[in-house]
């Protein structure tokens, strides 16, 4: 891309003391208008700043015209580059929604298996609490029947009272 050069007469008009006033930072407005109206000079600063707005123009429209080519081609660029943005996103659309689709197909069948193998350990946890009431249940009918059995039972009855003491024990230790 060319550089821009500006004319001597847009230079010369940028450092007539007029308009340098209007480029300066730290410039006010209404200080400027107040003084030009206590001057009473506003006819001819009016008239100063048009003829350097119509100078501006011109340069602006030589700026323009000198460089029709390249601004045409930043301009068909930017439509290109709107069309790659576009192609983009919708593809960054598509994308979104494989990723969905293969959360439907992953994530969900796992949260299924993590809360089916929760329930089927308390369901495991429940029938060995089962089988074991159930254990205790025939030790303690057994043990009435071996201690209604006299003296000659005692020794069994010995065991079935371990044997209960043993799974009571499990089941009391399993459930603090």
């Amino acid at each position: 891309m060319a550089t821009i050069t500006t004319p001597v007469d847009v230079r010369e008009l940028l450092q007539d003391e007029c308009y340098i006033e209007f480029l300066r930072e730290d410039f006010d407005v209404k200080a400027y208008t107040s003084q030009s109206i206590y001057q009473a000079v506003i006819a001819e600063q009016l008239a100063k700043l048009a003829q350097g707005i119509s100078q501006l123009d011109k340069e602006l429209h030589l700026q323009v015209v000198a460089r029709h080519e390249d601004l045409l081609a930043q301009a068909t660029g930017i439509e290109s580059l709107e069309g790659v943005l576009q192609m983009m996103q919708t593809r960054i659309g598509a994308l979104q929604s494989a990723v969905d689709r293969i959360r439907a197909k992953i994530v969900d069948p796992y949260n299924k298996i993590v809360s089916r193998t929760a329930q089927l350990a308390r369901l495991q946890a429940a029938c060995d609490l089962l089988r074991r009431i159930i254990r205790i249940r025939y030790l303690s009918k057994r043990l009435q029947g071996q201690l209604q059995g006299g003296s000659r039972e005692i020794t069994k009855a010995a065991q079935s009272l371990n044997e209960l003491g043993n799974v009571s024990q499990y089941l009391f230790w399993r459930n603090i």
